[in-house]
């Protein structure tokens, strides 16, 4: 897939990165000569120093043959324009990274497939990591009605030496929770567990269930925030 990025920031740069990695073609545009440089060196993507609001300059970046464009500009007006540009060159997916809340109905009515708040996201983090310390990681599907968790199995946990079909069984087990992804280490490929497998110790579990479960399934692990690493994770200028 050709992915035609609009603005070599952070978070434009990280995702092309992320992209690279998972075998996509990449471009970026931006109006920086050293963002483009470290772009072009550091990451390993092509880089396009100019506007990309232009059309001359989203031509050369090969607008026309993109399968995606993600318009990560550092403002939400500008985003707008490129995510009217891209339309008119015929690319239907258009992810949009949106700043001011304002924009949302705006981008919507410019056909923008995916809007993405990074206030938001990272409010919802932030909450989750206040609300739920004992969660690695949390993502809501269905406008919330679902929650997809991310657990750590310590060694004294209660599931730990366990089987799936073990824990299923369980009256405490909450109802409408399911156990859907295994990793028996950080290194390890994610598997689909069955019934029989176990759940070592230091291994890491993605359960799904119902937001008003999220504690009660958290309490029937017996995971507690005091398992849990401290991370330290900066992201300026996002």
């Amino acid at each position: 897939m050709y992915v035609l990025i609009g603005g070599a920031g952070m978070m434009g740069l990280g995702l092309a990165q992320q992209l690279l990695t998972l075998g996509h073609t990449v471009a970026i545009i931006d109006i920086d000569p050293l963002a483009c440089r470290f772009a072009r060196e550091k990451i390993g993507v092509m880089a396009f120093e100019g506007s990309a609001v232009s059309t001359k300059v989203l031509i050369e970046a090969g607008i026309r043959k993109a399968n995606a464009v993600v318009a990560a500009l550092r403002d939400d007006a500008l985003n707008l324009a490129m995510i009217t540009l891209s339309r008119s060159y015929g690319v239907s997916h258009i992810v949009v990274r949106m700043r001011d809340q304002e924009f949302l109905e705006a981008y919507r009515l410019a056909q923008a497939s995916h809007i993405i708040s990074t206030v938001d996201l990272a409010v919802a983090t932030m909450v989750n990591a206040i609300e739920y310390p004992a969660v690695e990681s949390m993502m809501h599907f269905e406008q919330g009605q679902v929650e997809v968790l991310k657990l750590p199995v310590p060694v004294d946990c209660y599931v730990a030496g366990r089987t799936v079909a073990q824990i299923a069984q369980d009256p405490r087990f909450p109802n409408s929770s399911l156990i859907i992804g295994y990793q028996c280490h950080t290194c390890a490929n994610l598997e689909i567990p069955n019934g029989s497998t176990v759940l070592e110790a230091g291994s890491t579990i993605l359960v799904v269930t119902r937001p008003e479960l999220v504690h009660q399934m958290i309490d029937f692990l017996g995971i507690q925030a005091s398992h849990l690493p401290t991370l330290k994770v900066s992201h300026p200028n996002l």
